[in-house]
């Protein structure tokens, strides 16, 4: 496909809303994807701190 200008490019050929749409709900997914991972790697490392600890006071 060849564009003639900057606009036919952001217009795709009339696919645009699909195109630009797709790209951006992808782009959210990873981030959204990125921060959930960093939420639960934090959690983690919470609880495995907590238990070490209990364990210390334990024994």
């Amino acid at each position: 496909m060849q564009w003639n200008s900057v606009s036919d490019f952001f217009a795709m050929g009339g696919y645009a809303f699909y195109v630009w749409g797709s790209f951006g709900l992808t782009a959210a997914v990873m981030v959204l994807e990125t921060l959930l991972i960093r939420s639960q790697r934090t959690e983690l490392l919470r609880n495995l701190r907590n238990e070490l600890l209990s364990e210390r006071n334990s024994s």
